[in-house]
């Protein structure tokens, strides 16, 4: 597992034993976490070490899972926390979500040259024959079906990397995710391309944010009190922004601290 040096963090507060390791899900969804020769990689991997090594964690387990498993495993203790997914209020009646760490937009995942002209979940829409692949329980479905997309249209998978096969064999149209988890996606495979939504009022970015079971509120104190020093931080900026993240995604969830 990667082992990422919290140098520049303020000195460490007093951790209870309990924390010597703290076990962690994720998911396989590049640049925010992945598995690569057999090490867990990514923006929010790096995230999740320099704040648990602040707070004095000597040891990160981490747990590869599916999105779905993410907070039924988190509430039955299965692991301790989960990486930043979005923060909805709806999440929220299942378990506790830390202060925000970015703020993502939408966008899909097409064939070079977007055949369809899919640039929106509404363009889906008037283009009955598409094929739009999303991950149940992801934000993205609930914007699809916002949008008045149809179930007949709608592709459901359990992962990001089989969605984006589905694509690459021409079953599926687009695949729904963030705009810069996208970027991530077609500079992995030639012959895709990443076309974000424009953001507006009614489909503003959202929020990302670690989550905890509700009876797990020291770990989450102890977490969100880090993560007010270190958001918005020059070492912070510097890390992200070798996954394609960048200020704007950074500093619309500055002031929330």
């Amino acid at each position: 597992m990667n082992h990422i040096t919290a140098s520049k963090m303020e000195t460490k507060i007093s951790t209870p034993d309990r924390w010597n390791k703290i076990r962690v899900a994720y998911i396989e969804e590049p640049p925010f976490y992945w598995t690569e020769e057999h090490l867990v990689k990514g923006a929010d991997i790096e995230l999740t070490e320099v704040v648990l090594r602040a707070i004095g964690v000597s040891s990160i387990e981490y747990h590869l899972t599916t999105f779905e498993e993410l907070l039924p495993g988190v509430k039955a203790d299965r692991w301790d926390m989960n990486v930043p997914i979005f923060a909805t209020a709806e999440r929220a009646e299942k378990v506790a979500f830390s202060l925000p760490v970015w703020s993502l937009g939408d966008g899909f995942v097409v064939h070079n040259g977007n055949p369809k002209t899919l640039t929106s979940y509404e363009a889906v829409v008037r283009n009955n024959d598409a094929l739009l692949g999303v991950i149940p329980g992801q934000l993205q479905y609930d914007a699809a079906k916002f949008a008045g997309i149809p179930d007949k249209q709608i592709v459901m998978f359990n992962s990001q990397p089989d969605a984006i096969a589905a694509l690459l064999a021409g079953k599926i149209d687009a695949f729904a995710a963030t705009a810069i988890g996208n970027r991530a996606i077609a500079d992995a495979h030639r012959e895709l391309e990443a076309v974000p939504h424009q953001i507006t009022k009614d489909s503003g970015a959202s929020v990302g944010a670690f989550s905890f079971s509700k009876n797990n509120q020291d770990l989450l104190q102890a977490v969100n009190s880090q993560l007010r020093k270190y958001i918005g931080s020059t070492d912070h900026r510097l890390r992200v922004a070798k996954y394609g993240i960048t200020q704007t995604e950074i500093d619309s969830v500055v002031g929330d601290k």
